[in-house]
């Protein structure tokens, strides 16, 4: 990692970040930042969330910003956490702290001056580096400098006691090792897999929203493999098997040759049966949104028709998932017909069959439907062509009527 300073980035830069810094006492040691921002810019990656801790309580850091001219939301006071508004952007601020109580889903906290103690109960050794706002100057409380330089995911502590303090833990070992790592701690993934049980326990949100994270990782296939075979997701995801890991593989190897961003929702696609009915279980279990169970149920399916129909059917979105799924196609070429296809509007209307002679009612929309039909079998052809559909169409409608 270099010496023991934060290196130089574009985040640190941000406007208002070093008056936040100093309203809050960071000259003397009362203000740092911490995490994900501290972590990302040692492994050279893009920062998106700065988060700063601070030993003044919830109260003594509004005053501090008021009296800055520093606007500020108590986002959540209970926890000693407040959201400075920066014209750069929010930066969250939330006061140092230890666990009084936890139940794997929820601690009651205690405010602190005590770095070290704040640091114990973060999660991951890696998340638990600090850094001085203004010098740059790094605090490693637990070796988190050493296992970033070495890939390693590694608890703070007795990593069961960790999992017992918040059953998440289990999944974001997961993830953070997908993002971060090269291979698990062997205390930790033991602990992960002895106490995947608790993970019923949990929200199915929270449990969702780690496992679309973490299926966009970097390793997400080698690590959702590891899962599998210490059947980690069982209790909660039992329709995950190794056939699913195999079907992840082949849909990350297709989305990398056809240069297609990895996608969370396809890719919980491909880890599930190819049955709608199974889709809709696992959305509805993990409380998906609409759009999101949606595209799952379609996802599944297998691809019939050529690229371009699909992509006018369902959309580019669903058309490519359904592309890369489907183990019958998975083709970049059909692929990259449709990524940047402009999707058409068939330039006809039913009132222009009711001016034809077409009774309004069923049979307008019936005519649409074929005349459609026939213009996708075409491959879309002008309006003129279209117009030759209408009048072929409804000549023969209106024969079969007299008839």
């Amino acid at each position: 990692m270099g010496g023991m300073i934060l290196p130089p980035a574009s985040w640190r830069d941000r406007a208002g970040l070093d008056s936040l810094a100093r309203a809050l006492g960071a000259e003397r040691g009362e203000a740092r930042f911490v995490g994900g921002a501290v972590r990302d810019t040692l492994l050279g990656l893009a920062v998106a969330d700065v988060d700063m801790a601070t030993v003044h309580r919830p109260d003594a850091m509004l005053a501090l910003l008021e009296q800055a001219g520093i606007r500020s939301v108590p986002t959540g006071l209970q926890h000693g956490t407040i959201t400075a508004i920066l014209e750069s952007g929010p930066v969250e601020v939330t006061t140092l702290r230890h666990d009084l109580d936890t139940d794997g889903r929820h601690a009651t906290v205690a405010f602190t001056d005590d770095w070290q103690a704040d640091a114990a109960r973060r999660d991951f050794t890696m998340n638990a580096l600090y850094a001085d706002p203004l010098t740059g100057e790094l605090f490693d409380y637990f070796g988190g400098l050493a296992d970033l330089e070495a890939g390693r995911v590694r608890f703070i502590g007795d990593p069961l006691q960790r999992i017992a303090e918040d059953h998440l833990r289990i999944l974001r070992f997961f993830r953070f090792l997908a993002r971060f790592g090269d291979s698990p701690d062997p205390a930790g993934l033991a602990a992960c897999v002895a106490r995947s049980n608790d993970l019923m326990a949990l929200s199915r949100e929270r449990i969702a929203d780690e496992l679309l994270k973490l299926l966009v990782a970097r390793s997400a296939v080698p690590v959702v493999a590891l899962m599998v075979e210490q059947s980690v997701l069982t209790p909660v995801l039992p329709e995950i098997t190794g056939e699913g890991v195999a079907r992840l593989r082949e849909c990350a190897r297709i989305e990398e040759e056809c240069a297609i961003a990895p996608d969370s929702v396809r890719r919980l696609a491909a880890l599930l049966p190819r049955d709608s009915k199974a889709a809709e279980a696992v959305a509805a279990r993990l409380k998906l949104s609409n759009a999101q169970r949606k595209r799952l149920g379609l996802a599944v399916q297998h691809a019939h028709g050529g690229a371009r129909e699909l992509a006018y059917r369902l959309g580019t979105e669903s058309a490519i998932d359904r592309l890369i799924l489907d183990p019958r196609r998975g083709d970049c070429s059909e692929i990259r017909a449709i990524v940047d296809w402009q999707i058409p509007v068939l330039p006809l209307k039913g009132g222009a069959l009711v001016q034809r002679g077409i009774a309004k009612g069923p049979d307008v929309a019936r005519l649409l439907r074929e005349i459609e039909d026939q213009w996708i079998a075409e491959g879309f052809p002008d309006a003129a062509r279209v117009e030759q559909l209408a009048d072929e169409k409804t000549d023969q409608a209106l024969r079969s009527t007299r008839n």
